[in-house]
């Protein structure tokens, strides 16, 4: 199959379409290139039929969750139903299944509109990018949005970035993120709290009664 794929890659489409099997690629054929005698989609290698249980296996390695599988191969690999097939094995291992997460239910809360610019802002990491994650820093009010490259993804090098950010727009009176280590660990939580800063849980008691705060942080 992939030899025709390379071949209509070098010398050209075939008008007909005929080939069901071939739909995937073709839906692809202005962004696959041959590189070294591999296919790639974009920046992802095209896997043969042969190879993807290996591919596969080596995602699922340490049994991280169809949602950490598809982030792993996102920027890396592809083939026609991969999806499917990464579901599928997910659904096949007991392991998956024994740790999928079942979080409780719980009803929306809808966030009040800050009364000011970089009072109430959102953290979060994404990537990766050339190697690198994302640090993404949203504030709620003015939707301004300010990213860092890191190097390193820790509870300290996350503090020292916010440090920069929040000694130019000014301290935050609510940091709200996910419960990523990074971001709930003591370490973390004690460079809010010397801050004044607080979390979503406690925001709306302490913050009415909390004054803006200016300068750098502590």
């Amino acid at each position: 199959m992939l030899a025709n794929v390379h071949e209509y890659i070098l010398r050209g489409w075939p008008a007909e379409k005929s080939n069901p099997e071939l739909a995937a690629y073709r839906l692809r054929k202005d962004q696959l290139n041959v590189q070294d005698g591999c296919i790639l989609w974009g920046a992802r290698v095209v896997i043969p039929q042969q190879g993807q249980d290996q591919v596969m296996k080596e995602l699922h390695i340490a049994h991280p969750g169809i949602s950490r599988i598809k982030a792993l191969r996102g920027s890396y690999v592809w083939w026609p139903k991969m999806d499917e097939d990464l579901e599928e094995l997910v659904k096949r291992c007991e392991t998956c299944q024994d740790h999928r997460k079942q979080p409780p239910s719980a009803p929306l809360h809808p966030w009040e509109y800050p009364d000011g610019p970089w009072k109430h802002v959102h953290i979060d990491y994404a990537g990766p990018v050339d190697g690198n994650m994302l640090l993404i820093v949203v504030d709620a009010c003015s939707k301004w949005i300010e990213t860092y490259m890191m190097r390193s993804i820790t509870s300290l090098t996350t503090a020292n970035k916010l440090r920069e950010c929040f000694a130019q727009h000014g301290m935050p009176d609510i940091v709200v993120s996910d419960n990523a280590t990074y971001f709930v660990s003591e370490e973390f939580s004690t460079f809010l709290s010397r801050n004044g800063i607080t979390r979503p849980a406690t925001a709306c008691v302490q913050t009415a009664s909390r004054r803006w705060k200016e300068g750098t942080c502590k």
